[in-house]
């Protein structure tokens, strides 16, 4: 099974990104760096929309991840409920 990732810059909007994907997959790995944050799991890692508005108490809209987003591993699903990042071999 292939690795997907999402890179965000280590930036207070995308801390509560961190926070939700932790909540939003299981087999998530995060790898803190100097000034970037790499989300990764086994065939997918999904952002849920819900799951950041009960964190923040806001509304998300998933498209705003491009504000902080520098790189992905995967083919991107983007819906008005998630951002998802999966390998379709899976």
């Amino acid at each position: 099974m292939s690795t997907a990732f999402i890179v965000l810059q280590d930036v207070p909007e995308a801390r509560t990104l961190v926070e939700a994907a932790e909540q939003d997959n299981k087999n998530l790995t995060v790898d803190q760096q100097p000034a970037m944050v790499r989300l990764e799991a086994p065939g997918e890692v999904v952002i849920r929309k819900q799951t950041v508005e009960e964190l923040t108490g806001q509304e998300w809209d998933p498209q705003d991840i491009h504000l902080v987003l520098v790189s992905v591993g995967g083919n991107i699903d983007e819906t008005d409920d998630q951002f998802r990042v999966y390998w379709a071999n899976n």
